[in-house]
Order: structure tokens, then sequence, then C-alpha cells
């Protein structure tokens, strides 16, 4: 191996990518490595974007949301032909290893790039914890306080007109960050892949919540129901004066939280030894406490956790 690595970010970003970030160059420098991050993802690879860092560039990092070194999607980058430019830039650098931050698609990359001889080690990066290798993914932690924060404060205003209030909740196709948010917030009603709605069963729950409380709070998982369409089901069928939000982009911004930062940290640092092996094609993640590896393929093809604990203890709540 030389004594280049080099880091990207793909995909959606995420706060954390940057502590993450940080971790490795920091681990890396200390290793006796040049440190170079590639800016826009694999865009920058077959563009030739690199730079070299030192740690200033890494502290200065740190603490901000998103990705300092951009994030862009590149889908023509499933063409080998594609990916051959990437290696041969990397190669003409002398850069034959690479820290891949990212999700799934980002994660099938790096693995393609380890077989085209540049040794890769994914970083789970994305807001929705839908990476099952790792049972967090830097930036879930982050994401969920946000959520949190605008859930806590739109249950004010609802309460100040007694209104239900149906906030859409980002996660693709991942439900974590609703079934999250769910309990943390006190929500009255989830809408999950593993809790489709139920009309009548929702529609009860609100008309005895009327009763009791001066709010009512449904959470919808993105992409499993139309928000329009559940606001006029529950206006036209309960007491409640209802109304609607999409919490957006906001969830993945923000300085990363404290437990983010250390985990990232800690998974950039891993990212650096496992190269430092010569061990490549594989993804990092968090088991528990303990920072562990898989192969990439291996995986991706792991089913995701459904949580049903948790969906017992929101319940158990109600």
């Amino acid at each position: 191996m030389s004594k280049k690595i080099g880091i990207l970010t793909s995909g959606g970003d995420a706060p954390g990518m940057n502590a993450a970030i940080c971790g490795a160059i920091h681990a890396g420098i200390h290793a006796g490595y040049e440190m170079y991050v590639v800016n826009g993802g694999y865009y920058g690879l077959i563009h030739n974007d690199f730079k070299k860092v030192e740690i200033d560039f890494a502290d200065s990092a740190l603490t901000k949301g998103g990705t300092i070194i951009y994030t862009r999607r590149l889908p023509e980058f499933k063409e080998e032909s594609v990916r051959q430019i990437a290696v041969d830039n990397l190669k003409k650098e002398g850069i034959d290893a690479l820290i891949v931050i990212g999700g799934d698609g980002s994660y099938m990359g790096a693995k393609k790039l380890t077989e085209m001889g540049i040794n890769c080690v994914g970083i789970p990066g994305t807001i929705d914890n839908d990476i099952a290798s790792s049972d967090f993914t830097v930036g879930f932690d982050t994401a969920l306080n946000t959520v949190c924060e605008a859930i806590d404060k739109i249950r004010e205003t609802a309460d100040s007109h007694k209104r239900c209030i149906i906030c859409e909740v980002m996660g693709n196709k991942c439900p974590d960050l609703t079934l999250y948010a769910g309990i943390a917030t006190d929500a009255d009603y989830i809408i999950t892949v593993d809790k489709p709605l139920d009309e009548k069963d929702l529609l009860k729950v609100l008309n005895e919540k009327y009763e009791t409380q001066d709010s009512a709070i449904v959470l919808l998982a993105e992409k499993q129901y139309s928000l329009e369409a559940l606001t006029k089901l529950v206006s036209e069928n309960t007491p409640w004066d209802t109304r609607n939000d999409i919490l957006g982009y906001i969830q993945r911004g923000g300085s990363p939280s404290a437990m983010e930062r250390v985990n990232a940290i800690r998974m950039g640092k891993y990212a650096i030894d496992l190269l430092g092996k010569g061990i490549g094609g594989v993804c990092v993640g968090l088991d528990g406490t303990e920072l562990v590896h898989r192969d990439i393929f291996e995986a991706l093809a792991l089913p995701r956790n459904k949580h049903e604990d948790l969906y017992e203890v929101f319940e158990s709540i109600k």
C-alpha cells in the first residue's frame, strides 16, 4: 500500500460526515499517511478533483453539519468504463486506498473499486439509519434530535389551537426516524412500512384523544401514504382542526450531536486502521458500542431490523 489515502462522501449528506473525515485525517496523518480528500464524491474521482489536506483542515470540519468535501450522486459510476477513469486518476495521484462515507449505493461503488485494485473501506453516512450492518449510522442521532425538537415545537402550537398536526418524516424506505421520534415525542400515532395505515384504528384513536387532549400528533414516514389524503381523512372524520407539515431538509442539517461526533471519529480512525492492515472491500459499523467490519456484499445482504420491541414500547405508552 502507498502512503496516500483518499476520503470521499457520496449520496445524501448527513451530519457527522465531517466528524468521520476529521477522525480519518487525524488517524491517517498520525500513522504516517498523506491524506487527500475527493471533492464531490465519485464525480470528483472521474474529474480528478483531489486535494491534499492537513490537520487544520480536519479541525475546521468537526462541528459542521453536511459535508465539507461536497457530495453528489453519479449513477454512471455503475459502468465499469466510468470506474476505470476513477481508478486511473487515483493511480496517477498515487492513491490506492479510499474511505467512502455514504449509504448502500456508495458501498457498492466502494466494493467495485476494491475489485479493480483500489482498497476501499465504507463508513455508513445517512440520516435514514438504513444500513443493516450498523446499529446506528452517521447522521441518524443528529437527525433524530432535529426531528424531536421540531415536533416538540409543533406540539406547543397544536396545544394552543386544539389541533391535530400530521408530520411527514424522512427516512426513505427505513422507518427508524419515525419510530424513534414517535417514542421520544409521545406522538399519538405513527404510520410506517412496518405499521401501515389502518384507517379505522387511526380515527378511533384520534376521536378518543379529542376528549382528553389539547393536541394530537401523527407521524407519517415518507412515501408510505399521501400526506394530503391523510389530512383530509382525519379532518372529515374527527372533530380535530387538522393541519400537516413536511419537516423536509431541515432533518439533514445542523451541527452533529456529541455522540454523533464521537462515533463518527471512531469510525474514521477504524477505517484507517483497516486500510493499514491491507483490508478493503469492507464497511465499518457499530454493534452496540463495539466497532466491527463486514464484507460489503455481506453487509448489503443483511435484513433490516424491524425493531418489533420498539413498536411494543410505542404501543405501551399510548
